[in-house]
């Protein structure tokens, strides 16, 4: 039997294992996530909506179910080896799960992948930005300057990401955009674009490296997350300007704080690291999921790095955003489509 038949066998008994409840959260356009607990309750958030209970999954399904996907990728999930991480062959959704020991029963967590498209222009109509803010962004894509995208967890980070991407297309078609992730959430409409995903066996900065051998206009990272920060700043200082990368933080001025600190865990990294984020990030982004919805709380442009203090200017605020972002899927949205960075 070839390896496309096996998965595509696997497929088919996924869709079974799913049941009704389950794929029908799944094929929702509205779903962000969907979530099992270890009592089996079944767990939905919406769009805009609070998350609920949908129904339950016994744990012998739930157990079938999360060694189907395990199985397609070509892993195993064992008591010695209960954490799962990889992507939902069904549509490519994030899959987390989890087995005992860890868990008293079998869990999982399913972010859905990208399905609409928004742009800037929409970010302004909704409330989530300004309009100063919008120029802002469109004025650093068409400078190539580097964007951090800051944010805490939920906050759309990957969303926005998507929205400055189809700047970009909008702005040069034919311009070659290469990006890396661990799984595949950034959605990018570029003809000219290549996507590469991490493996066990092949991790981001071996990817950095390979990407500079693949003539990129600009290089996008999914996410930063240790120390190939240090290779990516690097990138971007050495001819290849106008990339984005998203960052955990809380604020602006955290971004840059912890950013510092992925870098110092590579052993190559300088004495002095603030110079170099100086040099190489131009714009940070700060989006936040706040109470009355998500908003692009500022954007702050790096002028450099003098007597110990980055030099920073804050371009815009987001003090008269009124309305909520309820309806724009924080990672799963995936828009098409400033002045100072």
């Amino acid at each position: 039997m070839d390896v496309l038949t096996v998965k595509t066998r696997a497929c088919e008994k996924l869709a079974r294992d799913f049941g009704d409840t389950l794929a029908s959260a799944l094929a929702d356009p509205k779903t962000v996530e969907i979530m099992l607990n270890a009592d089996g309750r079944l767990w939905q958030e919406r769009l805009g909506e609070p998350m609920r209970v949908i129904g339950t999954l016994s744990a012998a399904r739930a157990d079938a179910l999360i060694r189907t996907v395990a199985g397609f990728h070509g892993k195993e999930v064992t008591r010695h080896q209960p954490l799962l991480e990889c992507e939902l062959p069904i549509d490519g959704s994030r899959f987390a799960a989890q087995f005992p020991p860890v868990v008293s029963s079998p869990v999982f967590a399913i972010r859905k992948k990208a399905i609409a498209v928004f742009a800037l222009e929409d970010y302004v109509r909704d409330g989530i930005m300004t309009e100063t803010q919008a120029e802002a962004l469109k004025d650093a894509v068409a400078r190539h300057r580097n964007i951090l995208v800051i944010g805490g967890t939920g906050s759309g980070k990957t969303t926005l990401t998507n929205a400055i991407i189809g700047e970009m297309v909008a702005l040069n078609p034919s311009e070659r955009i290469v990006i890396i992730e661990d799984t595949g959430e950034i959605c990018c409409k570029a003809e000219n674009a290549v996507q590469y995903h991490t493996s066990p066996e092949v991790s981001m900065t071996a990817l950095l490296k390979t990407t500079l051998r693949m003539r990129p206009d600009r290089i996008l990272v999914g996410e930063v997350r240790g120390a190939e920060a240090l290779d990516l700043l690097d990138a971007w200082n050495t001819g290849h300007e106008g990339g984005v990368a998203t960052l955990h933080a809380n604020s602006a001025r955290a971004g840059l704080t912890r950013l510092k600190s992925l870098i110092s865990r590579n052993t190559a990294a300088p004495i002095d690291i603030e110079p170099l984020i100086a040099e190489a990030v131009h714009c940070v982004v700060h989006i936040a999921r706040t109470r009355a919805g998500r908003r692009v709380e500022d954007i702050l442009q790096i002028n450099g790095f003098e007597q110990g203090h980055y030099l920073t200017q804050p371009l815009t605020r987001s003090t008269h955003a009124k309305r909520s972002l309820s309806h724009l899927h924080a990672r799963g949205a995936c828009p098409d489509a400033a002045a100072g960075c």
